[in-house]
């Protein structure tokens, strides 16, 4: 591995971390910055957010239905196995699993595919894909699943 491919690792596992301390922070616009001006987040089924305005409009809605569902708000990302598969030049592809806890405890857990790009020397996500493997059965996401929330 060469010099430029271990700083490019490290931004890049620097770059995970950091969106899911984000996100559980609720830093919605400097979430939408980690993703390239075209980039998009798959999450599940759900159609794809593309571009800034399209981001934003996810993590808004997220952080919307966390406020109204739960009076406490604890939102923990842990990020696990990352992997990156490549690098080539600016372009580089990884995976990682993820599990969520709340203040409940486990949440949902699942697995993350990227693919990453670097302008200007900063790595950010082209494509971030999110595929959720499972959920606690009285948790924050399967009350989501069902339509329902806590008063």
């Amino acid at each position: 591995m060469t010099s430029d491919d271990a700083a490019a690792h490290a931004a890049i596992r620097n770059l995970v971390a950091y969106y899911a301390h984000l996100a559980d922070g609720g830093r919605f616009e400097e979430l939408v910055a980690l993703f390239a001006a075209d980039g998009e987040l798959i999450a599940g089924e759900a159609p794809a957010a593309r571009g800034a305005d399209g981001l934003r409009g996810f993590f808004l809605g997220t952080g919307e239905n966390l406020a109204v569902s739960r009076p406490k708000r604890i939102l923990r990302h842990h990020i696990t196995s990352h992997h990156i598969e490549a690098v080539e030049g600016t372009r580089a592809r990884g995976a990682a699993y993820f599990m969520v806890l709340t203040e409940r405890g486990l949440d949902h857990w699942g697995r993350y595919r990227d693919q990453y790009v670097c302008n200007d020397g900063v790595w950010r996500f082209q494509s971030r894909r999110a595929r959720l493997d499972g959920f606690a059965a009285d948790s924050w996401t399967a009350e989501r699943r069902r339509g329902q929330s806590e008063p």
